[in-house]
């Protein structure tokens, strides 16, 4: 019974963050007291500036759709090689920009310096989805991923990489390439559901423990106990851990949901402020892409 209610607290914290700063072992994230999330809350702008009320709201919605992680300090080399994309960015004809006039280098998308290889054909754009199925936000933003997969141009590949920072991002990355590997995909929204709504966390303190409960919730979605567990273990999933280990670094992700634009660019709900605008960016900056 213990053990119980001491996991079912630690689903309540681990979903409470989705920034980097919040990620620590399941052991002594249970014996801490909760925290509230590290996001930017929400404030009623002063009577005497009803003009600007709108525009705040909506800013301040799309910066608690996107929760950061720790600030980076100022000599951290990232910072350098980012500004020297920026730079770079600027010196660019205006017609080269991306887009010209429309979205700015630095506030709505950042360069990822250094660019990072794709796994695309010649002609086509990666757009990459770097995500954790236990982010509240993430799964706010999924509507819009989908409504968008529907209407999306056939240049665009879009690629998910679920975040490897702890135990229990890792656990739920497993349960995410296991079903992928088993081709039910139309999972991916019950394990959200699961993880964040129903209190099963998909995750324990041990592998044997984590693997038995994602095989129990596997086989009440139609999914046999022998091929989950094969799968799971398999070769393909295993070098899918990795590699989203790698991207997780390469990235520099700090926060998720984080969108990278063909290993160039990457931007978030905050930046492009809102949920919908994001959409309007990714398509934005994969066509200037293609024309390139």
């Amino acid at each position: 019974m213990f053990r119980s209610i001491a996991l079912t607290a630690f689903l309540a914290l681990i979903i409470c963050s989705c920034g980097r700063a919040s990620q620590q072992s399941a052991t002594t994230q249970a014996a801490k007291p909760h925290q509230p999330p590290s996001v930017i809350q929400q404030q009623t702008p002063p009577p005497s500036q009803p003009d600007t009320t709108t525009q705040q709201t909506e800013v301040q919605q799309a910066s608690a759709a996107q929760e950061k992680g720790e600030d980076e300090p100022e000599d951290d080399p990232r910072a350098a090689r980012g500004d020297s994309g920026l730079e770079r960015l600027a010196q660019m004809p205006a017609d080269q920009q991306l887009p010209a006039g429309k979205w700015k280098p630095g506030v709505n998308y950042d360069p990822l310096v250094p660019a990072q290889p794709t796994t695309v054909g010649p002609g086509k754009v990666e757009v990459v989805e770097v995500f954790w199925l236990g982010c509240p936000h993430c799964a706010a933003l999924e509507p819009y991923i989908q409504s968008w997969l529907k209407n999306k141009p056939s240049y665009i590949e879009f690629v998910r990489v679920p975040v490897m920072w702890g135990p229990a991002h890792r656990a739920h990355a497993h349960l995410f390439y296991t079903i992928a590997a088993l081709n039910r995909q139309d999972l991916v929204q019950k394990a959200f559901d699961a993880i964040q709504n129903q209190h099963q966390m998909l995750f324990a303190q041990s592998d044997d423990d984590t693997l038995k409960a994602q095989v129990a919730w596997a086989t009440s979605n139609g999914i046999k106990a022998d091929d989950y567990t094969k799968a799971y273990n398999s070769f393909s999933v295993n070098s899918n851990l990795q590699r989203a280990e790698q991207l997780t670094q390469r990235y520099h992700v700090e926060g998720v949901p984080l969108i990278v634009i063909n290993g160039k660019y990457t931007t978030d709900v905050a930046k492009a402020n809102g949920q919908g605008p994001l959409i309007q960016l990714i398509d934005d900056l994969a066509a200037a892409e293609h024309k390139h």
